[in-house]
């Protein structure tokens, strides 16, 4: 019997599967997909979630494959306001000061090497969890792979796998919240913004044409985020995107695409994060549109939480409440935290805060930030509450 089964080969699924593995209990990893999906998504962590990465040894790695970067920059597009600061002033409170952008299947694929190398861990892509069931001792997954149905037992199972869960549908657990009139289209592009003037993370404020643009990698590549409405037909958005990028670029209008991915957007969590034996986290768990790169944040502080969790139940004997705690707590951050702050940044960038008196107050909070550094200090602290480090503490106690 496994220790673990981890559905789900997503970076909250593999991190996961990694942090319970070095622990040395016996895990496997399965993904529906031939492989890491590979389609432009998150990009951007936070510098709250650097000690974390730092703990599962794969920060260092990241860092060099991806690049790190300490500016922000918010753009008026109506007024050509650009609302700049770094992050110079968390210096005195971590030890990771900065950001690292980089893909996060390539983050993902670190922790698919790492688990690869391991005796105690296995990872089956192209694996697809079609029903599960538990008992007291443990959860017998069944799974469709490219060697046909096999019967799995686990003593824990993490679904990891995103917003249209199997293991979440499997439980029966409903997935309240709203879904967005909009739909974001993610894409990868090169292009030179630098020379255009934007900074490595920019985030675009326009009613029409609100977008945020950041780039990926050292060599050359950007990824562009824009809305359109969701009533728009996804078989045409390519069709559409031409426009989009006319409004965005400035100067040298020559671009290439590598891809784009349209997705609807929503606001949603999982009515409990725990059912038996079964737990989830990440998108699996709850999903949010990503203003301001808050769902990857929130599913790593997950994975930061569950691991050392399961890891005191099975191999210390702490009390199962801990697990409790895990769903309780990660669900109370997402609703009353993520969520809401996420759902604020959306309107900003893209709605333009509906313009007048109320765009005017979310600027001047912006331009507060550059000329108040304690100020700047408070609003930059909000991606280290998005962890649950009491319940971190307990597990490690």
């Amino acid at each position: 019997m496994l220790d673990v089964l981890v559905v789900g080969g997503g970076p909250t699924g593999f991190l996961t599967a990694l942090g319970l593995a070095q622990a040395g209990l016996a895990v496997r990893l399965t993904e529906a997909e031939a492989g890491i999906n590979d389609s432009p998504r998150a990009c951007v962590y936070h510098w709250s979630v650097l000690d974390g990465l730092e703990a599962l040894g794969v920060r260092t790695e990241a860092e060099r494959i991806g690049f790190t970067k300490q500016d922000y920059c918010w753009l008026v597009r109506e007024t050509g306001e650009q609302i700049a600061y770094d992050l110079s002033v968390l210096a005195a409170h971590t030890a990771f000061p900065h950001n690292i952008h980089l893909g996060q299947d390539r983050l993902a694929d670190i922790a698919r090497r790492r688990l690869a190398a391991m005796d105690n861990a296995t990872v089956s892509f192209g694996t697809k969890l079609v029903g599960l069931s538990q008992d007291e001792d443990g959860v017998t997954a069944q799974l469709d792979g490219p060697d046909g149905r096999e019967a799995v037992r686990a003593r824990w199972l993490v679904g990891a796998d995103g917003a249209s869960s199997s293991v979440r549908k499997a439980l029966g657990l409903d997935f309240p919240g709203t879904t967005w009139n909009e739909r974001f289209v993610a894409t990868n592009v090169w292009h030179d913004f630098e020379a255009a003037g934007y900074a490595l993370s920019t985030m675009v404020i326009d009613a029409r044409h609100g977008a945020v643009i950041v780039k990926i990698d050292t060599g050359g590549l950007w990824r562009c985020t824009y809305m359109e409405d969701a009533a728009l037909p996804e078989t045409s958005v390519l069709d559409r995107l031409p426009a989009a990028y006319e409004a965005l670029l400035t100067g040298d209008k020559a671009y290439r695409l590598e891809r784009a991915a349209p997705y609807k957007m929503h606001q949603r969590c999982a009515e409990r994060l725990r059912v038996g034996r079964v737990l989830l986290a990440g998108d699996a768990a709850h999903v949010t549109n990503p203003t301001g790169g808050f769902g990857l944040t929130t599913g790593l502080f997950d994975c930061f939480a569950l691991y050392p969790a399961l890891t005191a139940v099975l191999l210390d004997g702490a009390d199962e409440a801990l697990l409790d705690l895990y769903a309780s707590e990660r669900r109370r951050i997402f609703l009353e935290r993520t969520s809401p702050q996420a759902s604020a940044n959306k309107r900003l960038v893209f709605h333009a805060n509906g313009g007048g008196a109320d765009l005017e107050a979310g600027l001047e909070g912006l331009r507060r930030m550059t000329r108040d550094p304690d100020y700047r200090l408070q609003r930059l602290m909000f991606v280290k509450s998005l962890e649950t480090p009491a319940l971190q503490a307990r597990a490690s106690a």
